[in-house]
């Protein structure tokens, strides 16, 4: 009786098992997506999980005000090859609100999401959500290695719907010119209303790009020259001129960047002067430079550093300085790359920010010096997962 009992129980533990593991694994039952015979088309896919995370300390004039672990970047990138002369591409950002923009009408946090036709081997067309093509090696690296942007880059609408060309006359040279929109948002939602400005029927923004390399790539170049139209008779004009030199276990890059604007674009200026509306006739400079010191396959030696200058030309004040800050920014570090097969990095460095006032704008609109900076230690990887 008692053995009868106990098969009774395994049996039943058995149906209850079975009925479990169907529920948790319904789609078994059904055709899958893709099938064995056409898993082939995979090798023509990629599937990249690019990841920054750190454990960070921070501090705020000198004083330390708390430390947490943050997903500081996460990107998902799916590109690949649908015939051997149609490309796609598309990256989402994941630490960004997904808030669907009112101009191209697509999420915010979508980086890229276009098509590429290569009808031969020098020309490429492309249409979609694109990477403006704006020049300089700052914008142009994985955003996972760039631990903290410029102003230039970080207050800049960086991915437009549009479209491109491409030409590539040889392995050295290669020329993009590219018709966007000017922006993600509406001209009221951005600038709100400013007497005497209408908005244009079409704000857009015309860049063009010229990648160039020299003696055996141990010097390369990416210049550009871009304009914007942001309102009837409203203009910014946007130049960049980016420089690498690299060596043997040593690369250098400097970039040169500057923003003339008719119609304070970024912001700055306007958040500095707090009153009214956007500010018009302001410029923007910035230098920035980027060294990476190989002391052996596994250790580099890094830093990033920058100086941003926010001018306000258009101060009707003719006695006023037309300087209203600087803003520094250096990033000390070394990076440890463990791993031959993945490229993977475990880095530990410093990240600050000094911003400094002219006198005129302390007096005329109260704004006082200040600076922050953050230890992080955490790693870094552009993980091709397929």
């Amino acid at each position: 009786m008692r053995t009868r009992y106990w098969l009774m129980c395994v049996l039943l533990l058995c149906c209850f098992t079975a009925k479990s593991q169907q529920q948790e694994h319904p789609d078994t039952i059904y055709k899958p997506l893709i099938s064995l015979p056409k898993s082939y088309l995979l090798d023509n896919i990629d599937l990249i999980a690019n990841m920054r995370f750190a454990g960070q300390n921070r501090f705020v004039n000198g004083t330390y005000t708390g430390s947490s672990f943050v997903n500081e970047q996460f990107r998902l990138e799916i590109k690949g090859k649908v015939t051997d002369k149609l490309y796609f591409r598309f990256r989402d950002r994941y630490t960004r609100n997904p808030e669907t923009q009112s101009v191209d009408n697509i999420s915010r946090s979508t980086d890229l999401a276009y098509l590429r036709f290569d009808p031969n081997e020098h020309w490429k067309i492309y249409a979609g959500k694109l990477c403006a093509d704006w020049g300089g090696y700052e914008f142009d690296a994985n955003p996972i290695d760039i631990y903290e942007y410029s102003d230039m880059i970080e207050f800049a609408d960086n991915f437009l719907s549009g479209a491109g060309v491409g030409y590539l006359p040889n392995k050295q040279h290669e020329f993009t010119v590219q018709l966007l929109n000017s922006r993600t948002k509406t001209f009221h939602e951005l600038y709100d209303t400013i007497p005497g400005i209408n908005e244009a029927k079409f704000p857009f923004a015309a860049v063009a790009n010229w990648r160039g390399s020299f003696w055996e790539g141990k010097f390369q170049t990416i210049w550009s020259y871009s304009i914007f139209k942001e309102a009837t008779h409203q203009y910014m004009n946007y130049f960049a001129f980016g420089n690498q030199l690299q060596l043997k276990g040593f690369r250098l890059q400097y970039d040169f960047k500057l923003s003339l604007e008719n119609l304070d674009r970024k912001l700055i200026v306007s958040g500095i002067v707090h009153n009214g509306p956007a500010k018009q006739g302001v410029r923007y400079v910035t230098h920035w430079v980027s060294a990476d010191v190989k002391v052996s396959r596994i250790v580099h030696l890094a830093f990033q550093g920058m100086v941003d200058f926010a001018c306000w030309d258009g101060n009707p004040d003719p006695n006023a300085d037309k300087r209203l800050r600087v803003a520094w920014g250096y990033v000390p570090g070394v990076e440890v790359y463990p791993l031959k097969s993945v490229n993977l990095k475990v880095y530990a460095n410093m990240v600050g920010r000094v911003y400094r006032y002219t006198d005129y704008a302390k007096a005329a609109f109260g704004q006082t010096n200040g600076d922050n900076f953050r230890f992080s230690v955490g790693i870094v990887t552009p993980l091709t997962v397929l």
